[in-house]
């Protein structure tokens, strides 16, 4: 049976609902998003309910910080309604509904977390200031919410690896859990930007997922045979603009020629079909041959 959530749109209405659902001393399980929600972000809420036996308190906030000069910003979908719907669905406790204003009340903050060297590479060369607007906001949220755990997706792999970063490095009171990315039956990884693309670009754009597939099947021989393998699949087709495909270790530092086998690490991936940018990873395991689909 579902159970519709509490709304929260201010800061004081999350507090209430929130002390009210502390009782007891149960832990917050949290999940932050910015809407446009489907199966994996189901998924997310699947694991923090899984996680903790307190309340889940799931965020939908379009964080304008973390856009770029001519990203996606104002055309970002916000289908309200049906986000509420699956967090019914998923049993979520409260939902959190900020405006800009209620999360920046002074505009954009003088003080900021700064993601550090990693938040320059891969997406943060792409997206200047990206991850500094990521940071900053879940910092917010984490500062309003208090959970003892928070979820997040493998998707968005480099988000991952900075908010348990931040976490470390700021010693802040959460445990972060990592929830396997979501797929089509073809592999395409879940995100809020498919709806984005037509028919052909949807054809074109698992191209992603099989060159990571490629990168994991030859893993076996090492990091560049793993990052050929991608190359190659990804030259059999036009209509990808790449922004980058790389091997790295699992905290996305650089991997030496040679590896020891069951060296753990990770192919990332990024590029451009039509206007619409598209990215996905997935774990590999060096020196031991072909590995099970993930």
């Amino acid at each position: 049976m579902t159970t519709t959530p509490l709304l929260a749109e201010t800061r004081g209405e999350l507090a209430g609902h929130l002390a009210a659902a502390r009782r007891g001393g149960a832990t917050v399980g949290f999940v932050p998003t910015m809407g446009a929600l489907h199966d994996g972000h189901a998924r997310l809420m699947q694991v923090a309910r899984e996680r903790t036996s307190g309340p889940v308190v799931v965020s939908i906030f379009v964080n304008p910080l973390q856009f770029g000069e001519g990203e996606d910003l104002d055309r970002y979908p916000r289908p309200l309604e049906e986000d509420l719907k699956v967090c019914e669905r998923e049993g979520v406790d409260i939902v959190f509904l900020p405006r800009v204003e209620e999360v920046y009340p002074g505009g954009e903050p003088d003080v900021t977390v700064e993601p550090g060297p990693l938040g320059a590479v891969l997406e943060g060369a792409v997206r200047p200031g990206h991850f500094r607007g990521v940071l900053t906001v879940v910092a917010k949220l984490f500062g309003l919410v208090r959970p003892g755990i928070a979820v997040f997706g493998q998707k968005d792999y480099q988000q991952l690896v900075l908010v348990r970063r931040m976490v470390r490095d700021l010693c802040l009171d959460v445990e972060i859990v990592g929830a396997d990315t979501q797929r089509e039956p073809d592999g395409l990884a879940l995100s809020s930007r498919n709806r984005y693309l037509d028919p052909d670009q949807r054809g074109l754009a698992v191209v992603l997922s099989r060159a990571l597939r490629a990168a994991r099947d030859a893993a076996g021989e090492g990091p560049q045979s793993a990052l050929d393998a991608a190359r190659a699949e990804l030259a059999r087709v036009a209509g990808v603009d790449l922004d980058y495909m790389v091997v790295t270790d699992p905290e996305l530092g650089e991997l030496p020629a040679e590896v020891p086998a069951g060296t753990e690490g990770r192919a990332l991936i990024a590029g451009r079909i039509g206007s619409t940018r598209l990215i996905d990873n997935l774990p590999l395991t060096f020196g031991s041959g072909p590995e099970r689909n993930t």
